[in-house]
């Protein structure tokens, strides 16, 4: 106990997070060879792992590079935009990651359309009778 309160470990490690990281260099890697006709060596990606990871200060922070601008901004949820400003002293990095975070949230956007017209094509599909029963059965289990 320190400080009054217990120690808890938190439910990720220094171990799986470097693990992620250097699995992440590896397919990044991969990516690079197929596309620029090039070999890296296991020892090459393992070293550009290592770099990655001490160049993100993720070493000596045990409660985890993004909790440091989340917790600033006195909030418990990790955000694209903490990702963004660990990793903006790299430029390309930076690039990456802001066309990956669009790329996710257009394919969020258009999830969200697309439910949107199956419920609404679904609901047209129903009978009036039909529609009336479902507001009424909505309505008696809001009320238990």
């Amino acid at each position: 106990v320190a400080r009054g309160r217990a120690d808890v470990s938190p439910p990720w490690s220094l171990q799986r997070l470097k693990a992620a990281v250097h699995y992440t260099v590896g397919c990044l890697c991969q990516e690079v060879e197929e596309d620029k006709d090039v070999q890296f060596s296991k020892e090459t990606i393992a070293a550009i792992s290592e770099i990655t990871f001490r160049q993100c200060g993720t070493v000596g922070a045990p409660e985890g590079i993004f909790l440091i601008p989340c917790r600033h901004a006195k909030r418990t949820t990790v955000n694209t935009e903490d990702v963004k400003l660990l990793a903006r002293r790299s430029s390309s990095l930076l690039r990456y990651i802001t066309q990956k975070s669009e790329e996710l949230a257009l394919n969020n956007m258009e999830q969200k359309q697309k439910k949107k017209k199956k419920s609404s094509a679904a609901k047209r599909e129903r009978s009036p009778e039909e529609q009336e029963a479902a507001v009424t059965e909505n309505e008696d289990s809001s009320m238990s």
